[in-house]
């Protein structure tokens, strides 16, 4: 009787990631959903530090896994590094159900957070690059469908955790319905843990170098050492505004820095790539600062501007706490994912699949078109100051197309572009242009700060607007900018291509016109 166990398939092992991904996600945009409504109602923060803190916040978690990305490479292991980052993150979400209004505990609470997402994120992203290694098509399509698991967990934990902390709240009283809101971001965690547990058999073939050895506990300890003095200063920097702008133009730099030491001392080979690579990144840089609208502008306009009623001719359909409209990005997310997915592998197997470049382009025309119909809210009100439901209904719709069509690609764009032995540093410098992004994100959303003084809807309204149409228009700038740098893309990807193309026949033996010796 053999012992040799069946391979196990690509599907398996990615819906393994998929399903850990979705509960972690659960717990961060449950979080995501209050946090700002937590620091204004709760906290008594003003408007622009509450954008600003939240920024800053997110700005951290996403140059965390910079880091995050080379111990899952070189130090832990990626399967190891992913797991260790779960566990951590359940830990901060436990210390965000503490009941405390201390600023102090919630700015060492979301350190943890940034520490656990650093060393969950990348090393995630690149166990989906690992299975699909080599394919184009299926890596675009994967981590479609991947990005959708981050919008299947945000869609019930969007819904369900503002829905929860006004029930506690109007039950029990104390405030205690944040917490308990928080508690359940936690509980999401523990389930992707329980589920990762069941099923890491399928990932046992995945993973990079450091999981093939036994675990080091001396390395371990140091991660986790340098972890704990990364959380105080997380904290540090959440709760001083110039040394979160100081350490944003750090990041920056360092990002730059990297691309430009890679490009220059990469192979003659890679340098396509990685070019192609950089002008991407810069890309969603920009994009990223549209996305921060939704949990820090565009959430506070459904909390002021916006009639919470869904009505459709005169009927009336359902009532939402405000915070709960931002869950229509990821069921945009979850009905646009399937046929995306599905459009990449059918044009692809045809050879007539859109570029990445141009996919980017329409994703910013996509994103305009959002911030449009919220600035046209002045126009469909049920009440004055009040605007229908359905503007933030149709302007999810459009922006969350166009973030399909450019956050969504940005990890298959380091899996494509970028040579695996730089994947899990590459994926983390993503991440840190993308933190840098969120926090400029608060900054202009700070252009909608409305003053503790004004409360009527009639004069709150203007204010959002005006920046939701300046939006709209940098929004075309960035499509027309997108659409000229084209040429220069498919000049870059072919160069690519070729390379890569070359490459693979050298060291196989092939000879190929032109090789050299």
């Amino acid at each position: 009787m053999s012992n040799v166990q069946a391979p196990v398939s690509q599907t398996r092992s990615f819906f393994t990631v998929f399903l850990i991904e979705l509960w972690e996600r659960f717990g961060y945009y449950g979080m995501q959903a209050l946090i700002v409504y937590y620091m204004v109602q709760r906290l008594d923060f003003p408007d622009d530090r509450a954008n600003l803190t939240w920024s800053a916040a997110a700005a951290l978690i996403y140059v965390a896994p910079a880091i995050g990305g080379w111990v899952g490479d070189k130090i832990l292991g990626t399967r190891r590094t992913m797991l260790l980052g779960a566990s951590i993150l359940t830990l901060g979400y436990m210390l965000m159900a503490v009941p405390t209004e201390s600023v102090w505990f919630l700015f060492f609470a979301l350190g943890v957070i940034v520490v656990g997402n650093g060393l969950f994120k990348p090393n995630a992203g690149n166990l989906v690059r690992k299975i699909y290694e080599g394919d184009d098509s299926k890596i675009d399509s994967a981590f479609t469908i991947y990005y959708m698991a981050v919008n299947v967990g945000s869609t019930f934990s969007m819904l369900l955790t503002p829905w929860l902390k006004d029930y506690v709240n109007q039950t029990w009283g104390h405030e205690l319905g944040w917490h308990a809101a928080f508690a359940v971001c936690a509980f999401g965690l523990f389930l992707g843990l329980s589920f990762y547990g069941l099923m890491r058999h399928t990932l046992d073939h995945i993973g990079s170098p450091p999981d093939e050895q036994p675990l080091h506990l001396g390395k371990l300890g140091a991660v986790l050492g340098l972890g704990a003095l990364a959380v105080l200063a997380s904290a540090y920097i959440l709760n001083y505004e110039n040394v979160a702008r100081t350490f944003v133009i750090a990041a920056a730099l360092v990002v730059t820095g990297i691309f430009v030491y890679l490009i220059a001392s990469g192979r003659k080979s890679e340098r396509p790539g990685l070019i192609a690579a950089l002008v991407l990144t810069v890309q969603t840089v920009f994009f990223f600062i549209f996305y921060q609208q939704m949990s820090t502008s565009l959430n506070l306009f459904a909390l002021r501007n916006v009639d919470w009623s869904f009505n459709i001719f005169g009927v009336h359909l359902w009532t939402w706490a405000p915070a709960q409209f931002q869950s229509f990005n990821p069921i945009w997310i979850m009905i646009l994912s399937p046929i995306l997915a599905w459009t990449y592998t059918h044009f692809g197997k045809r050879g007539k699949d859109l570029s990445i470049a141009a996919k980017f382009a329409l994703g910013f025309a996509m994103v305009a078109l959002g911030f449009f119909i919220y600035s046209a809210a002045p126009h469909f009100t049920t009440e004055p100051g009040k605007a229908s439901s359905w503007v933030m209904v149709w302007g999810y719709g459009a922006s969350s197309l166009g973030e399909l069509l450019v956050s969504g690609l940005g990890l298959a764009m380091i899996a494509r572009y970028v040579p695996e032995r730089m994947g899990g540093f590459m994926m983390g410098a993503y991440f840190v242009a993308s933190g840098i992004s969120q926090y400029l994100g608060g900054v202009v959303a700070n252009f909608a700060s409305v003053p503790r003084d004004i409360t009527n809807p009639l004069e709150t309204m203007p204010i959002y607007t005006s920046l939701f149409f300046k939006l709209g228009v940098a929004g075309v700038i960035c499509t027309l900018i997108a659409l000229a740098v084209l040429p220069l893309m498919r000049r870059l990807s072919t160069a690519h291509h070729e390379h890569n193309a070359r490459d693979a026949a050298l060291e196989s033996g092939v000879p190929t016109i032109g090789s050299e010796e």
